[in-house]
C-alpha cells in the first residue's frame, strides 16, 4: 500500500472520509478502529477513528482532528459522520451541525451551499459507494459539533461562510509529507522525466494547477507538482539540464513567487495581496482602489475583480512578467519561460506570449517520443 507517515496530522476533509468509511464499517460489522487513507503516491496516511454509535436508521462515526506539525483552530476538533443507508442508489452528502455556508461568490462552493469543497465532497461520495453493497445508497452529513464557535476564530466570517467551519481544504494536509520527502518526490518526478528525453516541463504548485494546465492542453505525463517548493523545483529543473518552462498556478501563490518568495506555504510567506496592490498602484490604481485590495480578504476575488479594469490587467500582467524573470534568475540554465495565472474556477488572469507556443512544443514533443518508443 506505501508508506505509512504515522504522527504527521491530516486535514478535516480526512477525517469526513474516514469518519464516514468507518461508519458503514461499522453497520456492516467490519473493523473500523483506524481507517487507512491513500494519498497520492501510494503513501498511506491512518486516521484513527474515535468512536461509532448504532442510530435508529444507521450509525455515527467521529474522528479527532489531528492537525499535526501545522496546527490550527480545527486541531482538537471531532468530525462527526451520521451515515443512513437507503435502498435506492445514489449517495447525498448534506453539512449537519457546526458546518457553514457559503454566502459570497468567490469559493469553489456556490453561494446557498454547504461550504464543503467539490473534493472533500468527491471523496466521501467515492469512498461510501465502495463500501455500500451494491444497488444501495446513502445519506451522509457531516457535522463538528462546535463548528459554529471555532469558525469565530477563522476567517470564514469574512469570506462569507456563516454558521460554522468550512470543508475547503486539500484532502490531506501538507504535513502528511515532511518537506524534505516532497523535494525529493520532486526531484524523482524531473530526474525521471529528463532520463526519457524531456527538454520542457510543466510546473504547478498544486491539483488547481495541474487541472487548469491539462485544460490548457498540458500533457498529464509532463506536469511535476511542486506544492509549496517553488525555488527547489526551479533549482532541481535548471540543474538538471532542463531547457524550458511552463509554469501555471493559481493567483494567491503565484502572486508571493512574483515577489520573490520561494516557498509558498501560508506558514512561511505572506504578501500575496501586496504584491497585487504594488502592481496595481504601478499601473494606474488610485489611493483607493490600492487600499481596498489590501483590506481584500481573497487573492482570488481580488484579482478577479480588479481583472475588469485595464490597469488591473495591466498589474496582473505585471505579476507573471515578473515571475518569469525570478525563474529565470533562479533556474540559470533555462532559456526560456511561460506563466498563466488563474483565480478559481478555472478563470484565466494573464498569460505570457510565449505559453502557447510552449504548450504546442511541449505537445508536439510527447508526440515525436511516442514515435520513438513506438519504433524501437
Amino acid at each position: 500500500m506505501g508508506e505509512v507517515r504515522d504522527g504527521k496530522g491530516f486535514s478535516t476533509a480526512a477525517a469526513a472520509v474516514a469518519a464516514s468509511v468507518a461508519a458503514l464499517r461499522f453497520l456492516q460489522g467490519k473493523g473500523c478502529a483506524e481507517i487507512d487513507l491513500v494519498l497520492q503516491g501510494g503513501a498511506v496516511v491512518q486516521v484513527p477513528i474515535t468512536g461509532c454509535l448504532r442510530m435508529e436508521s444507521g450509525a455515527d462515526a467521529w474522528v479527532t482532528k489531528d492537525a499535526g506539525d501545522d496546527p490550527d483552530v480545527t486541531h482538537g476538533a471531532v468530525i462527526v459522520s451520521s451515515v443512513k443507508p437507503t435502498k435506492e442508489p445514489g449517495i447525498t452528502i448534506l453539512g449537519g451541525r457546526g458546518i457553514g455556508v457559503v454566502t459570497k461568490p468567490g469559493l469553489l462552493v456556490a453561494p446557498g451551499k454547504v461550504a464543503i469543497n467539490p473534493g472533500p465532497m468527491a471523496l466521501i461520495r467515492r469512498s461510501v459507494e465502495e463500501e455500500l453493497p451494491q444497488g444501495m445508497g446513502a445519506t451522509v452529513t457531516i457535522s463538528i459539533p462546535n463548528g459554529e464557535e471555532l469558525a469565530k476564530r477563522t476567517y470564514n466570517p469574512r469570506l462569507g461562510i456563516v454558521g460554522g467551519l468550512s470543508i475547503l481544504d486539500a484532502p490531506y494536509t501538507p504535513s502528511t509529507l515532511d518537506s524534505d520527502s516532497i523535494v525529493d518526490a520532486i526531484k524523482s518526478k524531473l530526474s525521471a522525466l529528463e532520463a526519457a528525453g524531456a527538454r520542457t516541463v510543466c510546473l504547478v504548485p498544486g491539483n488547481y494547477g495541474r487541472r487548469m494546465a491539462i485544460i490548457l492542453g498540458v500533457p498529464d505525463d509532463r506536469i511535476v507538482n511542486i506544492s509549496n517548493f517553488a525555488g527547489d523545483a526551479l533549482t532541481i529543473a535548471s540543474n538538471l539540464g532542463f531547457e524550458k518552462l511552463i509554469l501555471i498556478g493559481q493567483v494567491g501563490k503565484f502572486a508571493k513567487l512574483s515577489a520573490g518568495s520561494f516557498d509558498t506555504h501560508n506558514a512561511r510567506s505572506g504578501g500575496r495581496l501586496e504584491a497585487i496592490a504594488a502592481y496595481s498602484a504601478l499601473h494606474g490604481a488610485c489611493s483607493d482602489e490600492v487600499r481596498e485590495i489590501l483590506e481584500g480578504t481573497m487573492a482570488d476575488e481580488v484579482a478577479t475583480r480588479i481583472s475588469r479594469t485595464d490597469w488591473g490587467k495591466a498589474a496582473l500582467k505585471e505579476l507573471t512578467d515578473r515571475i518569469v524573470k525570478t525563474a529565470m534568475s533562479t533556474a540559470t540554465g533555462i532559456s526560456e519561460c511561460a506563466c498563466m495565472t488563474f483565480s478559481l474556477p478555472d478563470r484565466e488572469l494573464s498569460r505570457t506570449e510565449n505559453l502557447e507556443a510552449l504548450i504546442a512544443e511541449i505537445k508536439n514533443d510527447g508526440k515525436q517520443r511516442e514515435k520513438k518508443r513506438e519504433r524501437q
